[in-house]
């Protein structure tokens, strides 16, 4: 039986992964909470509390985040997704492929989310001049970023997680290429993959676009005003609409300050303001057709945004948007952006508040009204992802040049051991802020505090798994039919674990809390911890079952039209093919 001691670090265990997993709280403030339980039950001492915010891999994290954001904000990122058009092909296949490589690549020295942002309207435009279904090429890029990214030390933040806690346990750490082998392997199996059943395992859908730039856009919500004329006046919802919007549906409709959620029996009065959901295409129709007006029609900052100047523009709220969490009242996006929000698209999910009032969310789709001299505030903010238009983010030649060595430098001085991986990052880090490749404010905005945050809270928790002997417990009586069976299905059952935990949770929370696990498991069993450790660095940065496991999986979601299961009848196989191969090559590469 665990001890009292095993029995809090237990609790504390599954009360981190279940608020996680329900998502009551934001990843980074769960795993505060699971600090904050840790220091007030004793299970760590207070100066351990800043293990996680003292320790080397979170230091290296925030410096790649900075590292990686020297070169998209010079523009070399969007230059070269600008170009890979002459190398794209004419056939579905060849799209796929060069997509795919190029997104691999990049993905293996730049954070990934940056990559996919930048080539989310590249590869929409490309797929659209060659006829391929848009649904056909946006889970591929967002998978091949994943698979670069296990190809490098640096690639993602789990590997640099992973070495972190190997070192902080004595042994040695990974080498920047070591992964590369066994990376370049799953690699090529993926893209192979993706190539030979995109075509029959994801239906055909044009996402949020169409041929043309009038905007088709499914489960959109949007606000109307009624004028005063209007064809709905004094009559209900239901007799009022015409026949060819009849797929619209009334959510509430709210007079002055109150809501009537008994909508459809409620008379419509002049003023009332119509919150509805359906096709955005027919909603626009609906508006003209009924007499209606959006917020567009009305004055803003003094002036009407007439109709020869504007242009819609769909955009996406990237993970790390300083929007997320926001309302558009309280970011005040209008005046920011001089833009107008007409409707709004949630991952499948229908909103019941006003727009304005709305909390937006990472994957959240905006359709935007805005005069055509304004888009280029949208299109070079770090905060929205333009998904119908090309970036316009010029290249600077010089500084370009300058993150590119600086990026070069940081590989070199890792690869060859001439400093820690630590060191080589925070050269390259500052290197970028003082060469001007971005400015000190631009630097502090690349670094995702939320990842700073859950690997601060939840490091601690890892250490308290080994340190209470929690771990150790673990392996001898709940793994003990696997430790029983020998390393290599020790290893297959830790890989399996992570993989089905980071479709659920952070793959680095998932990271963090299987490694004491590993480690603990290769003290029983006699053998190297080494296998364990990559086994889990490898499952927890690839996840493609779901589209919130990754965050790539998230922001392409609404572009890409998916549904939940797209991913899961495309994922899951791939997952199993990861998972066999990890297990027969890994015990090679890295001996027991």
């Amino acid at each position: 039986m665990p001890g009292l001691e095993n029995v809090f670090v237990l609790a504390v265990l599954i009360g981190t992964i279940l608020l996680f997993v329900t998502e009551k709280l934001r990843v980074d403030l769960a795993a505060l909470c699971a600090l904050l339980a840790l220091l007030v039950l004793g299970l760590i001492e207070p100066g351990e509390a800043l293990y996680g915010f003292a320790n080397p891999a979170t230091a290296t994290v925030g410096a790649m985040f900075v590292l990686s954001a020297g070169l998209v904000r010079t523009g070399f990122v969007d230059w070269l997704a600008r170009h890979i058009d002459r190398f794209a092909g004419k056939t579905q296949n060849q799209l796929i492929l060069v997509l795919c490589l190029t997104i691999a690549v990049l993905s293996a020295f730049v954070v990934n989310t940056a990559t996919v942002a930048i080539f989310i309207p590249v590869a929409i435009g490309l797929a659209r001049t060659r006829r391929v279904p848009i649904s056909y090429v946006l889970i591929p890029l967002s998978f091949a970023s994943q698979f670069g990214g296990v190809c490098t030390l640096i690639g993602t933040s789990t590997n640099i997680l992973v070495n972190g806690i190997a070192i902080s346990n004595g042994l040695p750490g990974f080498h920047l290429f070591e992964f590369a082998p066994l990376g370049l392997v799953m690699c090529a199996i993926g893209v192979v993959y993706l190539i030979s059943t995109v075509g029959w395992l994801l239906p055909r859908r044009e996402g949020t676009y169409q041929q043309t730039d009038k905007y088709l856009l499914a489960d959109y919500v949007v606000e109307l005003r009624v004028k005063q004329g209007s064809t709905l006046i004094g009559k209900t919802w239901e007799k009022g609409r015409t026949r060819d919007v009849e797929d619209i549906n009334l959510i509430k409709i709210i007079r002055g300050k109150k809501a009537t959620w008994r909508a459809s029996a409620t008379k419509i009065r002049e003023a009332d303001v119509l919150l509805l959901h359906g096709n955005a295409d027919k909603l626009m129709q609906m508006k003209d057709a009924c007499g209606l007006e959006s917020q567009a029609d009305l004055v803003v900052d003094d002036r009407k945004l007439s109709s020869d100047k504007v242009k819609l523009i769909e955009t996406l709220i990237p993970p790390r948007s300083r929007l997320v969490g926001h309302t558009m009242r309280g970011s005040e996006f209008t005046r920011r952006y001089r833009s107008v929000l007409l409707a709004i698209q949630r991952r499948g999910r229908i909103l019941r508040d006003r727009l304005i009032d709305t909390h937006l969310e990472a994957g959240d789709s905006l359709l935007l009204q805005s005069e055509k001299k304004d888009i280029q505030r949208l299109m070079k903010s770090s905060d929205l992802v333009v998904t119908n238009e090309l970036t316009d983010l010029h290249l600077r030649k010089d500084r370009a040049v300058i993150a590119l060595g600086l990026v070069a430098l940081v590989v070199s001085l890792a690869a060859f051991n001439v400093v820690p991986i630590l060191v080589a990052a925070l050269i390259g880090a500052v290197g970028m802020v003082v060469s001007r490749c971005l400015t000190p404010e631009e630097a502090y905005q690349a670094i995702d505090w939320q990842v700073i945050f859950l690997l601060g809270g939840t490091l601690p928790l890892g250490l308290a798994l080994q340190k209470s002997g929690t771990a150790t417990w673990l392996v001898n009586t709940v793994m003990k039919p696997l430790v029983g069976a020998g390393p290599m299905v020790v290893l297959a059952g830790l890989y399996a674990v992570t993989a089905i935990l980071t479709e659920t949770i952070s793959n680095n929370a998932a990271a963090i809390l299987l490694a004491p696990i590993a480690l603990s498991s290769a003290t029983v069993l006699g053998v190297s911890p080494r296998p364990f450790l990559v086994a889990i660095t490898f499952a927890a940065s690839t996840s493609f079952a779901t589209p919130i496991g990754y965050q790539t999986n998230t922001m392409i979601y609404a572009p890409g039209g998916y549904r939940f299961f797209d991913y899961a009848r495309v994922g899951v196989p791939l997952n199993f093919l990861f998972w066999i191969s990890a297990t027969m090559l890994i015990p090679h590469l890295w001996p027991f």
